[in-house]
C-alpha cells in the first residue's frame, strides 16, 4: 500500500525565502507477509536544483518491496543557498518512519538512507550528521556528491545549497569525508569509473575514511556507465548492480 504524508503540515522551521516548495515521502510497505522490518528512505538526485524522483526514487520500491523493505521516498525542498533547508526534511523524514515504526511494521533499529548524485551528498550528510531518531542504520550511496572542495564537488550541486560564496568553516562543515567517526553506520556505495558529472574521488575519499574509522563498507566501481543511471537497465552493469546491492543487504 502507498501512501503520501505532508512532512510539515504547519510550516517547516526554516524557509529559503524563494520557493513554497513543499516536502513529501510516498510509503510503500512490502506485504505483511513479506515484512523484514527494514526501511530504506530514499534521496532523489538532481543537483540540488531538482529531483530525478523516478528512477532514483519510486522505481526503487518494488525491488525493495520484494526483499520484505519498506520504502519513503523523499520530495525534498530545494535549498536556493539555504542549506539547512533539505537537511531539516531528510530527517524529519527518517523521525516520521521511527514514529510510524509499530503501524507500519518496521523495526527503529533497522532504518538507512540511500542516495543519488546530489541525493547522495543529502544522505551522507544526514549519515555523518545526524543523531537520536535522525539518524540511519545503514547508508546506500550511488555515484554520490561527498565533498564541497572546488575542483572534486560537483560545482552546480554546492552553489545550490550553499551558495556562491561559502565561507570556508561552511565548505568544511558539509565535506562529509571529513565527518566520519568509528559510529557512522555501514556503507554500500556504487558508481561508474567514467562518471564525468560527479568525480569518483567523492565517493573513494570517503570509502577510505569509512575504513579508516573501522566502518563497515562495500564499495563497487564499474567500468563504464557515467553519471545518473539509477536503475535504469540501460546501464550496462544493471544486473550486477542489483544482485550486488540485494546481497549487501542480505549481509547484516
Amino acid at each position: 500500500k502507498n501512501q503520501e504524508i505532508v512532512l510539515w503540515p504547519n510550516g517547516a522551521p526554516t524557509s529559503n525565502g524563494v520557493d513554497t516548495d513543499t516536502a513529501k515521502v510516498y510509503v510503500s510497505l512490502p506485504d505483511a507477509k513479506r515484512a523484514t522490518g527494514r526501511c530504506i528512505v530514499i534521496c532523489p538526485g538532481g543537483g540540488y536544483s531538482h529531483l530525478a524522483m523516478n528512477h532514483e526514487g519510486h522505481d526503487w520500491a518494488p525491488f525493495f518491496n520484494n526483499m520484505g523493505i519498506a520504502t519513503v521516498v523523499l520530495k525534498y525542498r530545494m535549498p536556493h543557498g539555504v542549506c539547512q533547508v533539505p537537511l531539516e526534511d531528510a530527517e524529519e523524514a527518517m523521525r516520521t518512519v521511527r514514529r510510524n515504526a509499530k503501524s507500519w511494521d518496521i523495526d527503529p533499529q533497522q532504518v538507512g538512507i540511500m542516495g543519488f548524485s546530489a541525493g547522495g551528498h543529502l544522505a551522507s550528510t544526514i549519515a555523518t550528521h545526524s543523531k537520536g531518531d535522525a539518524a540511519p542504520n545503514f547508508q546506500i550511496l550511488m555515484y554520490p556528491v561527498i565533498s564541497m572542495e572546488t575542483g572534486v564537488t560537483h560545482q552546480g550541486s554546492r552553489d545550490n545549497l550553499l551558495g556562491k560564496n561559502p565561507k570556508r568553516k561552511l565548505i568544511n562543515d558539509y565535506c562529509n569525508e571529513q565527518h566520519v567517526t568509528h559510529a557512522t553506520p555501514p556503507a554500500f556505495i556504487a558508481l561508474a569509473n567514467d562518471d564525468k558529472a560527479v568525480s569518483p574521488i567523492n565517493a573513494v575519499s570517503y570509502y577510505e575514511e569509512l575504513c579508516q574509522a573501522g566502518v563497515s563498507a562495500s564499495m563497487h566501481i564499474y567500468p563504464t556507465g557515467g553519471h545518473g543511471f539509477g536503475i535504469l537497465q540501460s546501464f550496462p552493469y544493471h544486473l550486477e548492480l542489483m544482485m550486488e546491492l540485494r546481497r549487501w543487504l542480505q549481509s547484516f
